[in-house]
């Protein structure tokens, strides 16, 4: 059986170069803002979306700079929708440390969340990457859809193991394939071709 390490071996020379870069891409000229995103960094997961979009970039075409920036987009956003997603459940860990809310309470959080958001979206503006844009914006409808169905079953307590699936599929799945189209989007733009 692989291991993570395994999977990542073939682009673990990219998933350390992108740490980097996306740490940059964290930036701000507010101090509560680089604490909290100095905060969040420290805190991180396994990493699992940028490396879907190098493994899928990898196997499609090239890894280059725009594989970087749509790694970057979906993390920022991914962060921003845990963000979220603590203050709407209001939880008071993540990964077995306080939460940001936990910590600043929800209206930092929510704007902190907000501007992880917007700094992905403002990556992509910048460099022209609209497709990237039109995939990430389709997953962020789909994972706020998901949880609002979540939220609606929840409450009249009438949910089938159909619509249970198909919350795990607006919730988890469709960034999960963000990240492979992403990948895959930047791998055969890399290789020429425009999908």
């Amino acid at each position: 059986m692989s291991t993570l390490k395994d999977i990542q071996a073939p682009v673990k020379q990219e998933m350390n170069d992108f740490e980097l870069k996306f740490r940059q891409s964290m930036k701000s000229k507010v101090m509560l803002l680089d604490k909290i995103m100095d905060y969040i960094i420290k805190r991180k997961g396994k990493q699992m979306r940028p490396l879907f979009v190098f493994l899928t970039a990898a196997i499609t075409g090239n890894i280059n700079e725009a594989t970087y920036r749509g790694a970057a987009l979906i993390e920022l956003l991914h962060t921003a929708s845990l963000v979220h997603d603590d203050v709407v459940d209001n939880a008071h860990y993540r990964r077995g440390f306080f939460s940001i809310n936990a910590l600043w309470k929800n209206k930092i959080a929510v704007l902190v969340g907000d501007f992880l958001l917007s700094k992905g979206l403002l990556l992509s503006l910048k460099n022209d990457d609209f497709g990237l844009l039109r995939i990430v914006s389709n997953a962020v409808q789909q994972m706020s859809e998901g949880e609002l169905l979540q939220m609606e079953k929840a409450r009249k307590l009438d949910i089938t193991e159909e619509l249970y699936y198909e919350v795990i599929r607006q919730k988890t799945a469709s960034l999960i394939t963000s990240c492979c189209e992403v990948g895959r989007k930047l791998g055969w733009r890399n290789r020429g071709r425009h999908i």
